[in-house]
C-alpha cells in the first residue's frame, strides 16, 4: 500500500464561532492541506454531495506540493523529510515537548497531554480557547513562542495513506449532514493535497461550532474520522 506524507496548517478563531479545524479566516495563512505524494484523477467535490468513496479525485490546474502554516512544508530546517525515520515514539516526545512549552511559556497550564499515538486531543484543547481571542492556542501560542516545538513535532509525525484519510473525511462528512449539518461540506482533492471539508464558506461561517446541534453531530460522527484527523474538518 502506498504511503502519503501530510502537513497541517494551523488556524485561528472568528469571534464567538471557532472555524472548523481552527482554520483561519481573513488571515493570510494557508488553508489546512494533507501533502500527498499519491496522484488521482477526476474532478474534486467541494460540494454537501453523498458522493461515493472510489478514488481519490484530483482538481485540475492545481499546483503540487503544500506548505504548512509554520512555513515548514514537507521538510524541516536542516532538510530532512518529515517523518523519516521517526517511530511513533519520536513523535509523542516532540508533542510531548510542545505540550510542556504550551502551559510554561505560552501559560496555558490546562494544555492536554498528547494521546498515546502522540496526536493532540483536540476535543479538550478546543475547550481551552477563548472566543474572542485569535486563535493563539491553535497556533503556538500568543507570538508563536512554542512553534520552534511544533515545527519538530510536526517534522516527526508519521507518514500517512492520502486516499484512506480522505475517504475518512469524506464519510465523516456525510455523517455530519445525516445529523443535521445539512450544510457541511465534502472534502476535495488539489494537486495531491487532501483539503478537508467543513464550515463551506470560512471567512463567513454558516455553521455555529459551539451549539449543541452541532456538538451532537460532532459527537456522533467522531468515530467517522481515522486517528489523527480528529478536528481536521
Amino acid at each position: 500500500m502506498t504511503k502519503c506524507s501530510h502537513t497541517t496548517a494551523g488556524a485561528a478563531a472568528r469571534r464567538g464561532r471557532r472555524l472548523p479545524l481552527r482554520l483561519a479566516g481573513l488571515v493570510a495563512l494557508p488553508v489546512l492541506v494533507f501533502s500527498a505524494a499519491c496522484g488521482g484523477g477526476g474532478d474534486g467535490d467541494g460540494g454537501a454531495k453523498d458522493s461515493g468513496v472510489a478514488s481519490v479525485p484530483e482538481e485540475s490546474g492545481a499546483q503540487d506540493g503544500s506548505q504548512d502554516d509554520r512555513g515548514q512544508g514537507d521538510k524541516d530546517q536542516g532538510g530532512e523529510a518529515k517523518g523519516k525515520g521517526a517511530g511513533k515514539s519520536a513523535f509523542y516526545d516532540a508533542q510531548l515537548k510542545y505540550v510542556q512549552c504550551m502551559r510554561s511559556k505560552a501559560g496555558l497550564k490546562d494544555y492536554p497531554d498528547p494521546r498515546l499515538s502522540g496526536y493532540l486531543d483536540w476535543s479538550k484543547i478546543d475547550e481551552l480557547v477563548d472566543p474572542d481571542g485569535k486563535g493563539e492556542e491553535y497556533k503556538g501560542g500568543k507570538n508563536g513562542v512554542c512553534n520552534p516545538e511544533m515545527r519538530a513535532a510536526m517534522n516527526l509525525e508519521p507518514e500517512r495513506d492520502a486516499q484512506k484519510d480522505y475517504e475518512s473525511m469524506l464519510a465523516h462528512a456525510k455523517c455530519m449532514r445525516e445529523n443535521g449539518m445539512t450544510k457541511f461540506a465534502n472534502p476535495t482533492m488539489s494537486g495531491g493535497n487532501v483539503m478537508p471539508g467543513g464550515e463551506p464558506n470560512p471567512t463567513d461561517p454558516t455553521m455555529d461550532l459551539r451549539s449543541p446541534a452541532y456538538k451532537t453531530a460532532r459527537e456522533a460522527c467522531k468515530d467517522k474520522l481515522l486517528e489523527g484527523l480528529d478536528g481536521m474538518q
